[in-house]
């Protein structure tokens, strides 16, 4: 017996060493693939052209039920989301295009307008929606400004900590001027009665502080503070305060505060594996409030089921991936900082919503990005990213790589007398 079971074992060792081997190129294939200069750029080009088009294609589904009752066409939500992408793309394009020392100089003008049109929502050019007097109305344009202001913190903190670059070792530098100004927009946005944009903002602010490495107890008593304030905004609002009491357990109180978790929950766990198809899914036909703005995801999951919110979940890490590479790799301490802003802004808010979503957070109204509708949200986004790919174009290596693409490019189109043509 044990010599035959040692001689299975030596037979058997070529084919495991082969296929250790075979691990190790593969391996090794993936790490020379992802040092590529052009790595961070193609993945974010990829990634948000994935998540637009899901977005897109999710909108049309969650929203053409609310779209016929509330107007008469099913397609009307999903039409403005779609003027919405085609004024935002090439908004993204020029951004992409603007030189570094261009946008620096447009730090404290981007914080200051934002400050004042959040400010201005307490006027009467502002009105409330679902509770939150957070947005503002400018003859036939509706914007939500704390959208605007999460771009513009990032801005200015970026070209704030550049500027310092040399003193950040000191922690009080990275504090002063930071937190007393960014909580004052922030404390702007509490007032509205915006906790879910609240909470993006602390970690916005969380993030950047963390980046220039500031001491660890400053974090916990930051998270003491936004604890605090979650409570105090708690209590001044009973329909937050069972938000933030039953998200635990929705189905406590089904009719009530957790109606859309509940649904929320149905929708995600119908999908199944594979889910139920495009457009087929049921909870938006009434039951599941907000279905194509802040529970998108829910629909999506009913719909693609577990491997489409898989995939979601894989192109938001894509891009937060993108943006790590893109502030490691950079020598220019604003990209540094801006890269980084960018990349906790929009990961932070995509697990806020998913754990809203998925019970694990209270509601908060806070929408996926990307993939809800919204304009005030779609635009500073697409920007945000149209900034990441900039940074990415200007990587160590990218450029030469980027010329010497469109060169051979070129060549080929001469050498071939244009085009290739059906039938040659």
């Amino acid at each position: 017996m044990t010599t035959t079971t040692t001689g299975e074992q030596r037979r058997l060792l070529p084919s495991l060493r082969g296929r250790l081997a075979g691990t190790r190129d593969r391996a090794l294939a993936l790490r020379q693939m992802l040092d590529r200069p052009l790595t961070s750029y193609y993945l974010l080009m990829t990634a948000s052209t994935l998540l637009l088009t899901i977005g897109l294609m999710e909108v049309l589904s969650a929203s053409s039920i609310y779209s016929y009752r509330i107007y008469g066409n099913s397609y009307h939500v999903f039409l403005k989301q779609l003027t919405w992408m085609l004024l935002a793309l090439p908004t993204a394009f020029v951004a992409s295009r603007i030189p570094h020392r261009l946008l620096r100089m447009m730090a404290w003008p981007a914080l200051i307008v934002s400050g004042v049109l959040i400010y201005l929502t307490g006027t009467s050019l502002g009105f409330a929606v679902n509770g939150n007097r957070n947005w503002l109305a400018l003859g036939p344009l509706t914007l939500q400004p704390s959208e605007l202001a999460k771009l513009a913190i990032i801005l200015w903190c970026a070209d704030l900590y550049a500027r310092k670059e040399r003193m950040l070792g000191d922690w009080k530098h990275a504090l002063l001027p930071m937190v007393p100004v960014t909580g004052l927009v922030t404390a702007l946005v509490v007032m509205q009665g915006d906790l879910g944009t609240a909470l993006v903002l602390m970690a916005i602010i969380l993030g950047m502080l963390w980046v220039v490495g500031a001491p660890a107890r400053l974090f916990v008593g930051s998270l003491l503070s936004v604890a605090a304030l979650a409570l105090y905004l708690a209590t001044t609002n009973t329909e937050r305060l069972q938000r933030l009491t039953n998200f635990a357990d929705p189905f406590k109180d089904y009719q009530g505060a957790g109606w859309q978790p509940a649904h929320g929950l149905f929708a995600m766990s119908s999908g199944g594996l594979l889910g139920k198809g495009i457009s087929a899914s049921q909870q938006k036909w009434g039951s599941l409030p907000e279905a194509h703005t802040d529970f998108i995801f829910a629909v999506l999951g009913e719909e693609l089921g577990l491997v489409g919110t898989l995939l979601v979940l894989g192109l938001f890490l894509t891009i937060a991936y993108a943006g790590i590479r893109v502030a490691l790799r950079t020598q220019d301490p604003f990209v540094r900082y801006m890269s980084a802003g960018i990349t906790v802004w929009l990961t932070a808010q995509m697990m806020i919503n998913v754990g809203m979503v998925l019970a694990l957070l209270p509601v908060i109204g806070l929408p996926l990005p990307l993939v809800s509708y919204g304009g005030s949200a779609l635009l500073p986004s697409l920007v945000a990213l149209g900034l990441l790919v900039s940074f990415a174009r200007s990587e160590p290596g990218a450029r030469a790589a980027l010329r010497d693409r469109h060169r051979r490019r070129s060549a080929g189109v001469n050498a071939g007398g244009g085009l290739p043509r059906r039938g040659r």
